[in-house]
């Protein structure tokens, strides 16, 4: 058993608190928050029921983690409400209008650039 393996495997939680596997073999009926939402679902409000622990080199540390949570605890997503839709339309018009120029450019305004293409290169 390597040494990665032997970091990352920890069933019982007796090392992270919760318990952890390495890189796909955690066991059935956990799933991310993403794998949660593909199925039209949320946490609901459940602890974290165990992680997954690998090696990467995108990482300060060298080590990423992924929390799961039990899909048989988790609880439908909430429906859209008029509110949330008129806060989110009003969100993304914000991002698409332009500070210099006050027009809505038809896109997200790049954060580097702070205005629109034609606001920042005008010529």
């Amino acid at each position: 058993m390597s040494p990665a393996f032997s970091r990352c495997y920890d069933p019982t939680g007796a090392r992270y608190g919760v318990p952890t596997y390495p890189w796909r073999l955690a066991p059935d009926g956990l799933a991310t928050r993403r794998q949660l939402r593909a199925r039209g679902l949320r946490p609901g409000g459940q602890p974290v029921a165990a992680q997954v622990v690998w090696r990467s080199r995108r990482s300060r540390t060298g080590w990423r983690v992924a929390y799961f949570y039990r899909v048989d605890l988790a609880q439908p997503v909430r429906p859209m409400t008029p509110g949330r839709v008129r806060a989110l339309a009003a969100a993304m018009r914000a991002r698409r209008t332009c500070p210099g120029c006050r027009v809505d450019a038809g896109y997200c305004i790049p954060t580097s650039l702070g205005l629109c293409v034609t606001c920042a290169y005008p010529a």
